[in-house]
């Protein structure tokens, strides 16, 4: 398999595991994260990232209080297979 190579940071965000708190939108130094206008099963609009101006700094992540829900992928992050975006 082929080994890929991130040319920028991104932040995904697990709908399902977001409570819709905003403390990650609220620390993002960039704002680069809104609530999404949808509702995930458990009824919270949750947060998700705009596409693009992420710095990879990873303090959304730290101010999450929901283990796994946002993953931050710096630049230079190594992977195999397909697109993690």
């Amino acid at each position: 398999m082929e080994k890929h190579v991130l040319d920028k940071p991104f932040i995904k965000v697990e709908p399902e595991l977001c409570k819709g708190c905003g403390i990650c939108i609220e620390a993002c130094p960039p704002r680069v994260l809104e609530f999404h206008s949808n509702f995930n099963t458990k009824g919270y609009h949750y947060a998700y990232y705009l596409g693009d101006g992420c710095t990879g700094c990873g303090v959304c992540f730290y101010a999450c209080p929901e283990p796994e829900a946002i993953t931050v992928y710096k630049k230079g992050y190594e992977y195999v297979g397909e697109e993690v975006a």
